[in-house]
């Protein structure tokens, strides 16, 4: 199997920033020499320029009426007076005529330059000619006496010096550049380690709680996203320390329960074995096994409902049914319970319409939210059920004047595995499967509390919903 080259972030970042640096300081030195080059050229240029019309303001004022052969025959110097560069001069047929310094190259003669002064430009060309090895700047110029081009002047400069000049600039930048380029590799190194140490804390105290130290916390509180990131854990680590409590409690409390009916018909079971037991003690406890079997298949299904809500496979199967019938239905189931324990139990529903709901489900969600009521309200007490529309909603209001919750334990309540102090919850999940069907419909569960004034449930849902199917 091929090797997998981890490259840690570290160098990552010093590369980077590395080459963000080099980047800068290549287009800086780039951007140095045509600027420097520029700068210098233009000078010269516009040196070259001045001394051309120099000469040409003094031709036009002493010897514009002579031909321009007998000058540079009898007053040549009027063209390179004071002018330490070379000097050309071509006739209106762009012959060279004069050379100051006797050179003739003939590619050079054909120049550009050349070309536009002979149409009345100034122009200049930059390159390279025969006799000499450094480059050379040529600015021509037309002579025009009384608008017409009588010839070309051209000034020919080496640039030797000038080439030297921006060579030595550039050195001395590069220079600073490469100095520039260690002090950022230096500073890319401390950067990278003080972003890498905290990520480097930060993946051992991550370790640490995937180990099962569920108690360690990272200590770095800076405001910035390490820092977030940090407080992110922390929070993290303390919820997963929160439901691992929660579940060992839930654990606890389901094998509790679960070994209470066991025992009760592991009991009787033996008990009923006896030839001699009489008629009414098998009556009894046949019952009594009867009621444990019902409270462990109760238990049974909350904790396979509770199973498909954290697996995400319950699924819903929407009916339409009135809402007169469906809480008909669900008085009929509850209403026994209520006269044995004595609680004065209503529905009220003057609404007659209909509704597209999982009817099972729903119809265990009322019957949860009852059970709790009962078993909040005592004797005397009431649990009333009310029904009213609002728009596209049906809301339910199921109120008892029961107990109530306590104030902190209040937003808790339908939290997976909670129990508050007074609950008499056999594993915590009821409220929280309750809430995760009616979530299913596009619906909401409210509760509203007051301890010892009673509870209101609010559960609210669309008249009509997509088949889940």
């Amino acid at each position: 199997m091929e090797a997998i080259t981890r490259k840690s972030i570290k160098v990552q970042v010093v590369r980077i920033i590395l080459i963000t640096i080099s980047l800068i300081i290549l287009i800086l030195n780039i951007l140095l020499m045509i600027f420097l080059t520029k700068y210098y050229y233009d000078n010269t240029e516009d040196l070259l320029r001045s001394r051309i019309n120099v000469s040409l303001s003094i031709y036009e004022k002493y010897f514009y009426n002579s031909n321009l052969n007998e000058i540079i025959n009898d007053d040549v110097d009027i063209f390179w007076k004071d002018n330490n560069v070379q000097v050309e001069i071509f006739d209106k047929n762009r012959e060279l005529i004069m050379d100051s310094i006797g050179a003739k190259d003939e590619d050079f003669i054909k120049k550009e330059d050349v070309i536009k002064a002979s149409k009345g430009e100034i122009s200049r060309w930059i390159g390279k000619v025969n006799y000499t090895k450094s480059k050379v700047m040529a600015v021509s110029a037309p002579i025009i006496i009384d608008g017409e081009i009588i010839g070309i002047i051209r000034l020919i400069t080496s640039l030797d010096d000038i080439n030297k000049i921006i060579t030595n600039v550039i050195l001395r930048f590069s220079l600073i550049s490469i100095i520039a380029f260690v002090i950022g590799i230096l500073l890319s190194i401390l950067l990278a380690d003080k972003i890498i140490k905290p990520i480097k804390y930060l993946t051992e105290v991550a370790k640490e709680m995937a180990g099962g130290n569920l108690k360690i916390r990272s200590s770095i509180k800076s405001q910035n996203e390490i820092g977030q990131l940090s407080n992110a854990l922390n929070f993290m680590a303390g919820e997963v320390e929160s439901r691992e409590q929660l579940k060992n409690e839930f654990i606890s409390s389901v094998s509790h329960e679960l070994r209470t009916p066991l025992t009760a018909i592991k009991g009787w079971s033996i008990t009923l074995r006896d030839d001699e037991t009489d008629k009414e003690t098998l009556e009894l406890g046949l019952n009594i096994i009867e009621k444990e079997a019902d409270r462990l298949t109760v238990m049974v299904e909350e904790l396979l409902n509770f199973s498909n809500l954290l697996n995400e496979n319950m699924r819903l199967n929407i009916e339409t049914i009135s809402i007169s019938k469906l809480l008909n239905e669900v008085k009929a189931i509850m209403e026994r319970r209520a006269l044995s324990e004595k609680i004065n139990f209503t529905v009220n529903c003057n609404i007659e319409t209909t509704i597209d709901i999982d009817v099972n489900r729903i119809k265990q969600v009322f019957i949860n939210l009852l059970d709790n009521a009962f078993n909040f309200t005592g004797e005397n007490g009431e649990v009333k059920v009310d029904v009213s529309e609002e728009d596209k909603n049906i809301i339910f209001l199921i109120k008892d004047n029961g107990c109530g919750i306590r104030k902190e334990d209040l937003p808790r309540v339908k939290e997976k595995f909670f129990k508050g102090k007074n609950s008499k919850s056999k594993n915590g999940i009821g409220l929280s499967i309750c809430d995760e069907i009616i979530r299913l419909h596009n619906g909401e569960l409210k509760i509203l509390s007051e301890e010892g004034v009673g509870t209101e449930v609010y559960v609210i849902l669309n008249k009509t919903k997509e088949d889940k199917k």
